[in-house]
């Protein structure tokens, strides 16, 4: 399999964490909180947390504190296609394909819920063909770039497809909950809203540059699944955040890499770009320390946190759009992405 196009797309307003922090604390839901919890959000928004900036579907922030199940269900409702289609066309427009090209779509989300799901509003603003295979896929949190990219890779290796779309497409204000728990504070300072989307082939595309699919493995360790989820509370989905997950995907995506690269033949010093899901500064510090990496090997990753915050699924697309955009060279890049499960996804790619 082949990546041929990409492309990424945010709401259209961005906030820095000084301006998401002015909001909080001027906001009815802050002041029910305890000290402690006002305290933890002060400290993660104003301090070094390695985000400066998020895209979020709220004009204006004071939005966000709609706390309830309507309003957040129409924030995603109408949001997502809005955001998952331009990623999709940009993608498109990479490789100018056109909206006929495309024989399957996949749609990975985990913040919303629509039936019919979101391939629906997407291929229709596309303009797709009516008989693509449409799949739209949910649960798979911030690590379903990959297993969606290998879906695509399978429909092609069966030759019903010839070309493929994948977009990942989360918008976590609609996911935005508030509590004393310290895992639902901090990550109601994490996360961005963006999505991510991918145009893959059988053969390569003379157009831009040659992107293979080496390969793709994924891990489920169902004992670690309750560190990291989504639970229902009020009506509303409320992100489930354990101090434990910083090392627990470090030691994951450790097992994961030594088992592709022992597959593929291949020392870690052959690959020369790292694409890591940025879920936070301190899950990135993690990577680092296990994999043995330098702070240069992060940079992709860290741009992307530092501009978007955690987006969840596409998070790695952005890294690879980042990574594209600025010549990254050539040879074997590996992919790495982690969520709900507790799971785990690797993807080794040959860049040319």
């Amino acid at each position: 399999m082949f990546i041929v196009g990409l492309g990424t797309a945010t709401p259209p307003h961005r906030y820095t964490q000084k301006e998401c922090w002015d909001a909080l604390r001027a906001s009815e839901p802050f002041l029910s909180l305890a000290p402690r919890s006002q305290a933890i959000l002060r400290k993660v928004l104003l301090g070094d947390n390695g985000i400066a900036t998020r895209c979020l579907a709220l004009n204006p922030l004071s939005e966000a504190f709609q706390l309830h199940p309507d309003a957040l269900h129409a924030r995603f409702a109408t949001h997502a296609p809005l955001v998952a289609a331009p990623a999709a066309q940009r993608a498109l427009a990479s490789c100018a394909f056109g909206a006929c090209s495309v024989d399957a779509l996949l749609v990975s989300t985990c913040t919303g819920y629509l039936c019919p799901g979101l391939t629906s509003y997407v291929a229709e603003e596309l303009g797709l063909r009516s008989d693509i295979l449409a799949l739209d896929l949910v649960g798979q949190g911030c690590g379903a770039a990959i297993p969606n990219l290998r879906t695509a890779e399978a429909l092609l290796a069966s030759g019903r497809c010839q070309c493929v779309l994948s977009i990942c497409v989360e918008i976590c204000s609609a996911a935005f909950y508030l509590d004393d728990d310290p895992g639902v504070l901090v990550s109601a300072c994490l996360f961005g809203d963006g999505a991510g989307a991918v145009v893959s082939t059988q053969k390569p595309h003379s157009n831009g540059r040659r992107i293979r699919w080496h390969t793709s493995e994924s891990m489920v360790s169902p004992a670690d699944r309750d560190y990291l989820r989504f639970d229902q509370k009020d009506g509303m989905l409320r992100n489930i955040l354990r101090l434990q997950v910083p090392e627990l995907a470090a030691k994951h995506s450790e097992a994961l890499l030594r088992r592709m690269l022992l597959k593929a033949r291949l020392g870690q010093e052959q690959i020369v770009t790292w694409l890591l899901h940025a879920g936070g500064r301190d899950v990135l510090a993690a990577l680092r320390e296990r994999l043995k990496l330098d702070e240069k090997d992060l940079v992709w990753s860290a741009a992307s946190l530092r501009d978007f915050g955690n987006v969840s699924s596409p998070s790695v697309l952005f890294a690879l759009e980042l990574a594209l955009a600025n010549h990254a060279p050539s040879g074997y890049w590996w992919m790495c992405a982690f969520g709900a499960g507790f799971s785990s996804h690797g993807a080794l790619l040959e860049a040319e």
